[in-house]
């Protein structure tokens, strides 16, 4: 839905073009008759931003960082690297909190070993699979961009055909009217001379 329902249309193959010091006079017009936050407030008729939906937990951490809290570094991978020995010597529960380490360990090194098996079974298919995705996308982006500019250049063409189909017309028009704004300054002046000469005539004496 367009924003702006008017269309101020000018005639770029008619008119002359403008001097630098008619564009700057028209540049500061404008610039006076726009608001000081022109630049930092949107404008009324674009709609509101759609307010942000996020989850309780990614919230808490919006809040937490703001208050001035340090940035996390991400996940701890810490605890997927490979485990040291504990000593003979250890307790039962550093030995139980070691083998947990351990499957942790062995779980994510196994999950990672399938998924590198899968890369090499089918990564290249789908890599290429997505390549011929994304060019297809390309593809109909730029079919719909030079269709755009194909409807561009046909609306100029026609607008150009307009209007030098009318230049004539126009140009006519403009001289008439100009030529009629120089009788009305020609009459203006008439009465006012006309004006002055009754005055001066009603303030003789009489004879």
């Amino acid at each position: 839905m367009p924003l702006i329902f008017e269309s101020h249309d000018s005639l770029p193959y008619i008119d002359p073009e403008i001097t630098e010091a008619e564009r700057d006079r028209a540049k500061a017009l404008i610039t006076r008759n726009l608001p000081n936050d022109h630049t930092t407030t949107p404008h009324p008729s674009l709609a509101p931003l759609p307010a942000a939906n996020f989850s309780e937990i990614f919230r808490q951490e919006i809040d937490r960082v703001a208050a001035g809290g340090s940035r996390q570094q991400g996940i701890d991978v810490s605890r997927y690297e490979a485990p040291d020995e504990p000593a003979s010597e250890s307790d039962e529960a550093t030995l139980r909190q070691a083998l947990r380490t351990a499957y942790i360990s062995s779980t994510f090194l196994s999950d990672r070993h399938v998924n590198l098996q899968l890369l090499d079974e089918f990564g290249k298919n789908a890599w290429l699979i997505g390549n011929s995705q994304t060019e297809e996308i390309l593809q109909g982006l730029e079919r719909g961009l030079a269709g755009l500019k194909s409807e561009t250049e046909n609306v100029n063409k026609a607008r150009k055909a307009a209007q030098e189909h009318s230049k004539g017309e126009l140009l006519t028009l403009q001289e008439n009217w100009k030529r009629g704004i120089g009788k009305i300054l020609e009459i203006q002046v008439a009465s006012d001379e006309l004006r002055r000469q009754i005055l001066e005539h009603q303030r003789e004496p009489a004879a």
